[in-house]
């Protein structure tokens, strides 16, 4: 009999029927994964949210037919607020990436993984990773390194000599960049040479410095001040 602290339980919210089927049929073949339930719409998955199902992880669409899936995100963190949401989505701009990450999003992909990669992703943001698409990834930087940002997509922060003054450290600093990249807090620990305990340590300070709770955020947040360049 499986476990359910082993076993990670999903849902998927996708419009697209032969995408949700074709995840739907992966993930139930996995031995370490469970559906809890499928969606179509928002107003659907706002339903099913409601239903006595916890879940880990929610594979999230953005564009829905009936609103936008990062309401069905605000949602998700008030009812199930230990779960993860990874953004599924064809959308790889700016204003949606960073309206995804400030939502809370700890995942950001874009449709063009097959159904087995795609739970590679969902086994890494289980495990403490932030996978992101490698190309909405190098936007990100890139925007970060520009000196022409858009203030209505990130507006720059109010007291810049207050965010010099809490720069990160060398190892801090390292630790967001294995973050960014979706590594794990034990592939961050091995990779630093040290411990899970002194990971952790390293991010309490970084939170913060940046004052965020979670990891897309502290991303979102170290792009914005230019600590990952």
């Amino acid at each position: 009999m499986e476990s359910p602290n082993s076993t990670i339980r999903v849902a998927v919210v996708e419009d697209d029927g032969a995408c949700r089927t074709a995840l739907a049929h992966a993930l139930q073949a996995a031995p370490d994964m469970r559906v809890q339930w499928l969606a179509a719409s928002r107003a659907e998955a706002l339903e099913r949210l409601n239903e006595e199902l916890p879940l880990d992880v929610l594979l999230l669409d953005l564009g829905l037919p009936d609103g936008s899936g990062l309401e069905v995100l605000a949602a998700l963190r008030l009812r199930w607020p230990q779960a993860a949401t990874m953004v599924s989505t064809i959308f790889g701009d700016e204003a949606h990436v960073l309206g995804a990450i400030a939502a809370g999003a700890m995942g950001y992909l874009l449709k063009d993984l097959p159904p087995q990669a795609v739970l590679q992703e969902v086994r890494s943001l289980h495990a403490g990773g932030s996978p992101i698409n490698p190309m909405v990834a190098r936007k990100l930087l890139m925007r970060a390194a520009s000196p022409g940002q858009s203030a209505e997509v990130a507006p720059p922060p109010a007291q810049p000599a207050a965010v010099t003054d809490a720069a990160p450290s060398a190892r801090e600093a390292e630790l967001l960049r294995m973050v960014a990249r979706g590594h794990t807090l034990d592939e961050v620990a091995q990779a630093m040479g040290v411990t899970r305990h002194t990971v952790r340590t390293f991010v309490r300070r970084v939170y913060a410095k940046l004052q965020v709770t979670t990891r897309a955020e502290a991303v979102s947040a170290a792009l914005r001040q230019g600590w990952l360049e």
